[in-house]
């Protein structure tokens, strides 16, 4: 019973550290795209840092034979799910605020459900259109008062960036839902960023001479913010989830979710990225409201 409870308060303790990550991972990023590098040369530089540790973590480990079938579905997956999905992170994050971008994020579960229901049949209910439609007022908001009340230089570009962003990753969750069950996370997650350092580290290449990390400019500082994106909220936050996903149920993990746009906000604002206006507390009530209607009061419905 003291084994059981204590795992449990472990896992706890790591997808409160892993969403930690995550939050503080979005203000770094756009630390790393205001001073140290582009959105592409930022994408080179996550995907080959990540290959290179997963990499070397998986040499350590018995080796796991993927299906030709199911390696195709995850470097498929990586594309989408990564290399697509990221970079669009990235090119928002240079067009908006942490703070827009992370509240878009938290609207990931209704982006999931929506495009379930459109590509698999998933049937939607009266109290998810509820949580729906609270997401796309949040998203709305966001949208007509970023014009006036934005910090970004162009926050319009940026929310809708970040909206493609979560599509694609909604859409790379469904695609890889049978085959990342099938394989262990270090397995599936090596191929991810092997084929995503393969894509992205030619495109970046020819303009690494504008990265100023890459450059006799180089400083500590944006060293350890790199380090921090591919160690941190690449490799460590990978390995958390999945260990909490054990002995916790999904909607316990998905309330964690919420953390993000909570500590990505309140460290912009501190370190002068943002500032607050009326509209992004309200905009983030009614997409933490919808979120959490579609994760965990729907799910509570139907256990």
């Amino acid at each position: 019973m003291f084994k059981v409870q204590n795992s449990k308060l472990q896992a706890h303790s790591a997808i409160f550290l892993a969403n930690t990550i995550f939050g503080l991972g979005v203000p770094v990023t756009k630390l790393l795209l205001d001073e140290w590098v582009t959105p592409m040369g930022y994408m080179a530089s996550r995907s080959l840092g990540a290959c290179i540790v997963f990499w070397a973590i998986a040499a350590f480990l018995p080796k796991e034979k993927v299906e030709r079938k199911d390696l195709i579905t995850i470097l498929l997956g990586g594309l989408l799910g990564f290399v697509v999905s990221q970079t669009l992170t990235a090119w928002s994050l240079d067009y908006t605020s942490p703070v827009y971008f992370s509240l878009i994020a938290t609207l990931t579960p209704v982006a999931v459900m929506l495009c379930a229901a459109l590509t698999i049949g998933e049937k939607i209910t009266p109290m998810k259109s509820i949580g729906v439609l609270l997401g796309i007022a949040g998203a709305v908001l966001m949208v007509l008062m970023s014009q006036s009340m934005g910090s970004g230089k162009n926050d319009l570009i940026g929310i809708v960036l970040a909206i493609l962003s979560v599509l694609t990753w909604a859409i790379y969750l469904i695609i890889t839902r049978n085959v990342a069950s099938k394989y262990s996370p270090v397995t599936q997650l090596k191929y991810v960023f092997l084929i995503s350092a393969i894509v992205t580290v030619p495109i970046a290449w020819p303009e690494l001479s504008a990265n100023a990390l890459y450059t006799p400019e180089w400083g500590w500082d944006g060293v350890a913010e790199m380090a921090f994106i591919v160690i941190g909220a690449t490799a460590l936050g990978f390995f958390l989830i999945p260990f909490a996903m054990k002995y916790l149920q999904a909607t316990t993990v998905s309330i964690y979710t919420n953390l993000q746009p909570v500590i990505a906000s309140f460290v912009a604002i501190l370190l002068g990225q943002d500032v607050i206006t009326w509209d992004k507390p309200v905009a983030g009530a009614l997409v933490l409201i919808s979120a959490y209607i579609v994760t965990v009061v729907t799910e509570k419905k139907n256990s």
